[in-house]
């Protein structure tokens, strides 16, 4: 789990300027061949074994993931699990791909003896051969590090001569850092960015509740009509971010301009002011995840990795993996019995129509449905209080059929409340308002006979919650 909050306010303020971007001026990019990985948090692993991690390595590849940006940070145990993650892949013979994404907000990162660290840890690794190579060097990324000086002036100066340039690792690495700064200053970073990663650009950043009424002229979010969706899928998913980030990178002289974007299911997290001090959402609705994909697909040519955030960030309720690991500590409260792994069986179509530029084939029918277990607008008695930005959210049933031939799917959410739509071959989006009290049912049938029937049976839309919890349990069936 990432420690968010001091970069949330800056990745608002960026975004917010992103909304009216100038024409895109492409960058070129590396020779990097479409891959799409998944943001592993190492710091939740301290006793996976190496039989773990081939668990989830054999799961993601399966689901179209091509490797783990294996997100690490300060820890003891930190060296015992890159190795375990390693020694899985080598074993496991399936060219899964590896490389470290450094957590800045962990790695002390202020005097020139810090660095040997990152070094370290990098060549230890950087021959191995599940190691994700471009251009012959090994793939580096990081989670922040924007401030990170090693004993010199700048972030800049102190990345170059105790990182990229240093001559333990200068020729050896590939370096596409997450810095949370302003994109107009990625031409500081000469000579220290390989490339990008936009680690927020798979959420709607720039929407929050104060906003909405001047981004969102005329939406009502308690009963958002077909004029409200239009609005909102101007920034559900959107590209706009990306575009910037691009025409940025394009300005840093002797960069490779290999660009990595984001795509993210959810984000909620609700912990206290005696934990981590971290209470609020970003704009999940609209069937962000699939929108996200979407948005990608249709921009592929400007961008060489897909990294999706995250596979078990439990904590901020974006993990799509299973609950393997343990867990932030209070975090139980909206995780436990909330899985994601319906958001999981979609991530095969998509990722493989990003890599390939062409959607593969459905044959089987999969209904993928997702919703809160409690009214926005619910008031239990709970000391941590509402998350930020919680407005933002609609009271619905989301739903995705990716469908083998046109059908019917009628969803309910109680005995007196459904709706049934025409599908069509491919992919589909759908909703329906939640009723306080009842559930979520999806059924698809096609020539009469039932296709798909799915009722998540520990699923309730409760009205009187005993806290607040804005994650979301996720249902899935294929057909047979």
């Amino acid at each position: 789990m990432h420690p968010r909050s001091a970069l949330y306010s800056l990745g608002l303020l960026a975004a917010a300027a992103f909304i009216n971007a100038a024409p895109v001026k492409v960058a070129r990019q590396s020779d990097v061949p479409k891959v799409v990985v998944a943001h592993h948090i190492v710091g939740l692993t301290s006793a996976f074994t190496v039989g773990d991690w081939a668990s989830d390595i054999k799961l993601a590849q399966a689901s179209g993931i091509d490797g783990f940006a294996l997100n690490i940070g300060n820890d003891g145990f930190t060296n015992t699990q890159a190795q375990n993650a390693f020694q899985a892949a080598e074993q496991l013979n399936s060219n899964f791909k590896l490389f470290f994404s450094f957590d800045m907000s962990s790695f002390p990162c202020q005097t020139a003896d810090d660095g040997a660290r990152i070094r370290d840890l990098t060549l230890q690794f950087a021959s191995r051969p599940n190691q994700l190579q471009v251009d012959g060097k090994a793939f580096v990324s990081t989670f922040a590090g924007e401030a990170c000086k090693f004993g010199q002036a700048d972030a800049p100066s102190g990345w170059r001569s105790q990182f990229t340039q240093h001559p333990e690792t200068t020729g050896k690495v590939h370096f596409v850092p997450s810095f949370f700064v302003d994109p107009a200053t990625f031409n500081t970073f000469s000579g220290v960015m390989d490339g990008d990663f936009n680690f927020n650009s798979g959420w709607p950043l720039a929407l929050s509740a104060a906003q909405a009424p001047q981004l969102l002229p005329g939406v009502d979010l308690n009963n958002v009509n077909a004029g409200g969706v239009q609005t909102l899928q101007k920034f559900i998913g959107a590209f706009d971010t990306d575009d910037q980030h691009i025409s940025q990178l394009a300005n840093v002289q002797g960069s490779a301009k290999t660009y990595m974007a984001a795509v993210a299911p959810w984000f909620f997290t609700h912990f206290g002011a005696d934990t981590f001090n971290k209470n609020f959402v970003f704009d999940g609705d609209e069937h962000l995840w699939v929108t996200r994909w979407e948005n990608l697909i249709a921009n592929r040519d400007k961008v060489s990795l897909v990294e999706i955030v995250t596979w078990n960030d439990f904590g901020e309720s974006h993990y799509i993996g299973p609950k393997h690991g343990q867990l932030p500590p209070g975090s139980e409260k909206w995780v436990d019995g909330f899985d994601h792994q319906g958001f999981l069986d979609l991530t095969n179509f998509f990722a493989t129509q990003f890599k390939t530029g062409q959607a593969p084939p459905i044959t089987k029918d999969r209904l993928v449905m997702w919703a809160r277990p409690h009214p926005k607008n619910a008031t239990p008695n709970d000391l941590v209080g509402a998350p930020k930005d919680f407005q933002l959210f609609q009271d619905k049933l989301w739903a995705v059929v990716l469908a083998s031939a046109d059908g019917q799917l009628t969803l309910a959410t109680s005995d007196t409340t459904s709706q049934t739509f025409d599908v069509k071959a491919g992919v589909n989006k759908l909703s329906l308002d939640l009723t306080p009290g009842g559930f979520m049912h999806g059924t698809l049938t096609r020539n009469g006979q039932t296709v798909i029937d799915l009722k998540p049976a520990d699923y309730k839309f409760d009205p009187n919650p005993p806290a607040f919890n804005y994650n979301v349990l996720v249902a899935s069936a294929s057909s047979q």
